[in-house]
């Protein structure tokens, strides 16, 4: 049999030499670009160097710069305002010599002459809410925005400076040579907004009583990043591409009112002076509870400062090493509870603050549900460096810093609250907490690649919200699942198929993304999913993540290092998942397009002898062959009649057993039925062919064809199927794996679709 096909082969080969050797007038389309969509990403990605290699890792002269911050800030709880001094020393660590230094000042994109409010379109609107009808007709500008009031080098020698929006120069005396450090200092405050009435990632919630809780971030002017890549990255901050930020040492104290409980990014080193011995006391004792929560502050202490409005000052003084930005919470009104967790040989502390009005359900479950997710991410990255996690309740926030980060979910005022607020609770927890690892360690540029932090922090919430459901049933009960938003296949589904007019690629700047949540959360999340479950396995995916997080951890890694990195580790060529799911919007779309079903003939059949007569020969000139013809058709019928048809498997093995060797016929297998299945592809996204056949006698198989299967035919690919039972049903992707955004194409024989209108009227019906 082998010699047949080696036959046909290089005839076909010989033919075709002669006929275009042969001097004849041919229509002939224009050339095309490589447009295999299994072709290498040279194009897209850069070129390895010796600061970034080809396998993803960080090259032999990778480098980048250190920022140390010695920070004293005081909150002016009464006027709302916060001020503060601090000393930067940065080190350039780079091989260039830096003429000037980028400073970012996120505030200003509060401040009244900021341009942002300018850059989105907002044309009159039939309806609003007054709150929205309020701030786009009637409301004044928050008079928000650093207030510069000195710049001074290590001497006290005012500096140069020019501000730019949200971004600020700082001229230097002279170059800061390759290796050299440089020390300056800046004073500013400004006022703080209100985070629910005018929104934003930092500030405070004023409760009727006139206490405030303050989450405070992005309250300090911070260092650029300055890297191999694109030299500064001094892109504005319009408000969404969130924040690239170099690493560093703080050193910060902050002073705020006597009655306040606070807690920050760092080591509070000065305890004992600011905690009572009752609170020290629990403290000690919730360094040695790993099983629940253990109450620091109680709501009857939060609740006998209300009234207090303390005027004397108290002030905490934090150290953090190797950290990339500092954020902090503070109020009199916060509940706060600890306990520990084991990550590795070390135990860190998981901690929540709130007020009184997230009761009962973050005393049930905050610190538990940090806990947890500590454990999931350190499984899937690196063991959690740092010696704490805090979550912080804070009303319509999630947003995340070094150590720290900020919630929502709340029950109403009679302490009741769904399962959607407690989900929603618990999700936004894990997310934020999450945020320690990416980008807060894994240091993406976030105002360039939303999905680099967002994406991938998705994807292993996804993990960890299936964790927690294992390690608390309690929690989900009676449902027995975590109810995951994001993550699973499926879900993608109505964001891949909607209006391509509102759809971007993933690989997209953060401010020109369509459709942000989906765009820079969830697809990529989904691809991530996809890519552990369905193409590479879960030990392979596994082992490839995990090497990107520890070879990234503290350091910028682009989206090409986490590309090459996970082929690097894993010997699987993504190139095509990449190109198809991160740099376009295509979408899964693959069906069964038809099944014929094949006997066995001893009379050439018409497509051998057409194949034949095209080279001017016989068919008995290639020598032994075996013919197919489909069942049902005329042909079939006719060879029938001549009585040369074997549909026999035992007949069909005696007439085949001349044609091999002794060996070959103790293996040979005995099949009865003989299928050719047609399946196409009229999405263009590529996808591993997934197919579930099912027999007559009630049994099925599900086979996975590589989605390499479709590199030589982006529209169809056929398979040859022998079996020894009918096949009575084929279905692709009888999971839902690969986002297929049509399965009405999924199955053979093709099922009866019935839309929701019908489903409506058949309900109504009582069908």
């Amino acid at each position: 049999m082998k010699n047949i096909f080696f036959i046909l082969t290089v005839t076909f080969f010989v033919s075709s030499i002669g006929l275009y050797g042969q001097n004849q007038t041919v229509n002939r389309e224009l050339g095309h670009t490589n447009q295999n969509k299994f072709k290498q990403m040279y194009d897209e990605f850069a070129t390895p160097n010796m600061y970034r290699t080809a396998s993803g890792a960080p090259g032999s002269a990778y480098y980048q710069q250190q920022a140390d911050y010695k920070m004293d800030i005081e909150l002016d709880d009464k006027n709302k305002k916060l001020s503060g001094k601090e000393t930067i020393t940065y080190t350039n660590n780079s091989p260039d010599d830096l003429e000037f230094l980028w400073v970012q000042l996120d505030q200003n994109m509060r401040s009244k002459k900021s341009k942002t409010p300018l850059i989105q379109p907002n044309g009159v609107d039939a309806a609003e809410p007054p709150s929205s009808f309020v701030g786009k007709y009637l409301g004044e500008p928050f008079d928000g925005g650093f207030n510069i009031t000195a710049v001074k080098d290590a001497a006290g020698k005012s500096l140069e400076y020019t501000i730019n929006g949200t971004m600020m120069r700082v001229e230097m005396p002279k170059d800061l040579v390759s290796g050299g450090k440089f020390v300056f200092s800046i004073d500013w405050w400004y006022n703080i907004n209100n985070h629910v009435d005018k929104r934003g990632r930092s500030g405070y919630e004023e409760f009727e009583d006139g206490n405030r809780a303050y989450v405070i971030a992005q309250f300090y002017p911070r260092m650029a990043v300055y890297n191999d890549v694109e030299g500064w990255q001094n892109h504005q901050f319009w408000g969404r591409g969130e924040f690239a930020l170099p690493f560093g040492d703080f050193d910060v104290n902050i002073t705020v009112p006597a009655d306040h409980v606070l807690d920050a990014t760092g080591v509070l080193v000065n305890r004992k002076e600011v905690f009572t011995k009752d609170m020290m006391d629990r403290y000690e004792k919730a360094k040695k509870s790993y099983d629940k929560p253990v109450i620091i502050v109680s709501e009857k202490e939060a609740k006998a400062k209300e009234k207090t409005f303390a005027t004397d000052k108290k002030t905490w003084k934090l150290k953090a090493k190797n950290v990339r930005d500092f954020g902090f919470a503070t109020s009199r009104r916060f509940i706060w509870d600890m306990m520990a967790v084991k990550i590795g040989n070390r135990d860190v502390m998981a901690v929540s603050m709130y007020p009184k009005e997230g009761n009962p359900l973050w005393e049930d479950w905050s610190t538990k549900v940090v806990a947890s997710t500590l454990k999931s991410y350190s499984r899937m990255t690196f063991d959690y460096p740092y010696h704490k996690a805090i979550s912080v309740h804070a009303k319509n926030q999630g947003m995340e810093y070094p150590m720290i980060c900020w919630n929502y979910g709340r029950p109403d005022k009679k302490g009741k609250f769904s399962d959607r607020t407690k989900f929603g609770m618990m999700s936004v927890i894990i997310h934020e907490v999450g945020h320690n690892f990416f980008p807060m360690i894994v240091n993406s540029d976030e105002r360039q690649w939303t999905w680099m932090d967002e994406g991938l922090n998705t994807f292993v919430q996804y993990v960890a919200e299936q964790d927690f459901g294992e390690w608390y049933p309690e929690a989900v009960a009676p449902a027995k699942k975590y109810p995951s938003r994001r993550g699973p296949a499926q879900k993608i589904v109505p964001y891949m198929s909607g209006d391509q007019s509102f759809i971007s690629p993933i690989m997209s700047q953060s401010n020109n993304i369509y459709q942000f949540g989906a765009n820079a959360y969830a697809k990529p999340a989904t691809g991530l999913n996809i890519l552990r479950e369905t193409v590479m396995g879960r030990d392979l995916f596994d082992y490839s993540f995990r090497t990107y997080s520890q070879r990234w951890m503290f350091k910028h890694p682009t989206p090409e290092d986490f590309f090459r990195t996970m082929e690097d580790a894993s010997a699987v060529d993504l190139d095509w998942f990449w190109r198809g799911w991160f740099y376009t919007t295509d979408y899964t779309d693959i069906g069964v397009k038809g099944v014929k079903k094949y006997v066995v003939s001893k009379e050439p059949n018409q497509r051998a002898k057409e194949f034949a007569a095209a080279r001017n020969a016989k068919v008995e000139d290639f020598g032994a062959l075996v013919y197919m013809v489909e069942e049902g058709s005329s042909e079939y019928e006719t060879i029938k009649k001549n009585g040369n048809i074997i549909d026999n498997s035992t007949t069909l093995k005696e007439y085949l057993m001349d044609n091999f060797s002794i060996e070959e016929r103790k293996i040979l297998k005995n099949p009865k039925y003989f299928y050719e299945v047609t399946f196409e592809k009229p999405g263009g996204l590529v996808m591993p062919l997934i197919v579930e056949y099912t027999y007559e006698d009630g049994t099925s198989e599900t086979i996975t064809y590589p989605a390499e299967i479709w590199r030589k035919n982006d529209r169809s690919v056929r398979r040859a199927i022998a079996s020894d039972k009918v096949i009575s049903k084929i279905v692709v992707d009888p999971n839902l794996e690969t986002a297929d955004i049509d399965t009405s194409n999924n199955s053979w024989p093709q099922s009866t679709q019935v839309n929701k209108f019908d489903r409506f009227k058949n309900k109504v019906k009582g069908q």
